[in-house]
């Protein structure tokens, strides 16, 4: 076979296995929930996927041992199984292979930082700036680091040049509107955070971020609206379960502010702010709720 349609094949085949990787599991919003039920397997769905997707990749890698891309995917499967030693050694070999491979600098950066590593993680992101000054996902991550360091400044000058590299860049809207809400500009938020919504319409977070905006206005029914649409989008957010029930409880709403609570109970029994809620709005244990009307 042709070198050149070789090397095409491959490269193919390890987009492609990037976009089973990037996949996400969208569950559905049930109609009624009581306190006790099993949250459901949706975890091992997701540890099954990223299984799959590694044995794919790691094929991909022992057939092109020295293609940077190769193992910068499996070190992408690696980080989002949460296997973080693993996806480091990826991303060094990728690196080691190619110094200016830009990606796999952002990719290594986003591991120091869920592993807290917040200097590692902005040398990295530095990294891949620098290689590739108009890299946006690589400046989204560098402000997210200065955003949850409270610079806001630095923060908000990263997400204004993403957004100026990328005017469709849904995470840097919201993180954008995460610095305005922080700073209690909440009317800047909720236009970033619908600008994200609008760009990226089935993720929960901006619609979280979103509604509790619109309870630091004092406008309960929006907000409840929201947390509506962010449950919807990812049942599995127990935070969207916990502020959805503090919205309808300021509604009036003790049904579904209490089966929201419960919900929320379901994922984690020991959540302090949803067994208090659960139990001021006189919630009761093995009742079933309406949360949806």
């Amino acid at each position: 076979m042709d070198m050149g349609l070789r090397n095409a094949i491959r490269r193919n085949a390890i987009r492609r296995l990037a976009a089973v990787a990037a996949a996400g599991f969208l569950m559905a919003g049930c109609q009624t929930v009581g306190v006790g039920v099993g949250a459901g397997s949706d975890d091992d769905d997701l540890r099954y996927a990223a299984s799959t997707n590694l044995q794919s990749l790691t094929e991909v890698v022992q057939r092109n041992p020295n293609d940077p891309q190769a193992y910068n995917m499996r070190g992408s499967v690696y980080g989002r199984a949460g296997q973080y030693q693993e996806a480091l050694a990826d991303f060094n070999r990728a690196i080691q292979i190619d110094p200016n491979y830009a990606q796999a600098y952002a990719n290594r950066a986003l591991v120091h930082q869920k592993m807290r590593r917040s200097d590692q993680a902005l040398a990295d992101y530095n990294a891949a700036i620098r290689i590739d000054p108009s890299y946006s996902a690589a400046f989204v991550g560098r402000g997210t680091v200065y955003r949850l360091q409270g610079q806001a400044n630095q923060a908000l000058a990263d997400f204004n040049k993403a957004i100026e590299l990328k005017p469709d860049n849904a995470q840097a809207y919201h993180n954008r509107g995460l610095v305005y809400q922080s700073q209690g500009q909440h009317k800047f938020a909720i236009d970033d955070f619908s600008t994200a919504i609008g760009l990226a319409p089935n993720v929960s977070e901006p619609f979280v971020a979103r509604g509790m905006s619109y309870m630091a206005l004092n406008d309960p029914k929006m907000a409840a609206d929201d947390f509506d649409e962010a449950v919807t989008a990812d049942a599995g957010n127990i935070d969207a379960w916990v502020a959805r029930g503090q919205a309808y409880e300021k509604i009036g709403d003790k049904e579904k502010a209490a089966g929201s609570y419960a919900k929320a109970l379901n994922l984690n029994q020991n959540y302090t702010a949803a067994r208090e809620g659960f139990q001021r709005v006189g919630g009761s244990f093995g009742r079933q709720y309406q949360l949806f009307n």
